[in-house]
């Protein structure tokens, strides 16, 4: 069984920096595509940003410029480094793995891993 757990969210003031981490069991890791995605208040599921088995990363314009996907094979595990937070940036972030919707279009929720998601609240 697949299962996708995060740690990291939490409280930042606007400006200020945070560090998602997933770790994954039941998969094998090293060859699977490893994405986050996020609900921001209010809105919709949105893509963040994909870490593929060649090393390859791929950002949205959700973020771009703000965070930094990352993964250690060895670990089982993937990160968002994500910097100058804002406001709009609040909302609840997912680790997700095989999950359908193309990076331009919204991921689709009843399909593929989830983990349970971990809230990322900017707020001074």
């Amino acid at each position: 069984e697949v299962q996708l757990v995060e740690s990291g969210g939490g409280l930042v003031q606007p400006g200020g920096s945070l560090r998602l981490s997933c770790e994954a069991s039941g998969l094998t890791f090293s060859r699977s595509v490893m994405s986050w995605a996020r609900q921001a208040s209010g809105k919709g599921l949105e893509w963040v940003s994909g870490s593929f088995p060649d090393g390859s990363t791929h950002y949205t314009d959700a973020m771009k410029g703000r965070v930094t996907i990352s993964r250690d094979n060895a670990k089982n595990m993937v990160y968002l480094q994500m910097t100058n937070l804002k406001a709009e940036d609040t909302g609840v972030y997912y680790c997700t793995t095989g999950v359908r919707g193309a990076y331009y279009l919204a991921p689709e929720r009843d399909s593929g891993y989830w983990g349970q998601g971990t809230q990322v609240t900017v707020s001074s």
